[in-house]
C-alpha cells in the first residue's frame, strides 16, 4: 500500500512540474513578444524624435531667415530698393540710363 501511495505521490509531482513548465514555457513567450514590440517601438520613437529635432532645426533656421528678411524690410535701403523698382524714383543727383 505503501508503493501505490509513493507511485501517486510521484505522478502527481511529475503531472505538476509538467504543469509548471508549460505554464514557465507559455510566460517567457508571452515576455518574450512584449520585448520585441517595446523595443520596436523605441525603435520608431527615435526615428520619429530625429525627424522631429531636424524639424526644429529647419523651422529655426526659417526663423532666422524672416527675422533678418523682416530688419531688411524696415531699413533704408529695402525702402530705396522699392521706390526704384516699383514706383521708378531716384535721387536728384542720379543719372538713369534706359536701354533702346
Amino acid at each position: 500500500m505503501a508503493a501505490a501511495k509513493r507511485r501517486r505521490r510521484n505522478q502527481n509531482n511529475r503531472a505538476g512540474k509538467t504543469c509548471i513548465s508549460m505554464i514557465l514555457v507559455v510566460f517567457v513567450a508571452v515576455m518574450t513578444i512584449q520585448i520585441v514590440r517595446v523595443y520596436q517601438k523605441d525603435q520608431e520613437y527615435a526615428r520619429k524624435q530625429e525627424q522631429l529635432e531636424a524639424q526644429l532645426e529647419e523651422e529655426t533656421a526659417r526663423a532666422e531667415e524672416l527675422s533678418e528678411y523682416e530688419a531688411y524690410t524696415q531699413s533704408q535701403e529695402y525702402i530705396e530698393d522699392i521706390a526704384k523698382s516699383k514706383l521708378g524714383l531716384a535721387y536728384d543727383n542720379e543719372i538713369i540710363f534706359k536701354e533702346e
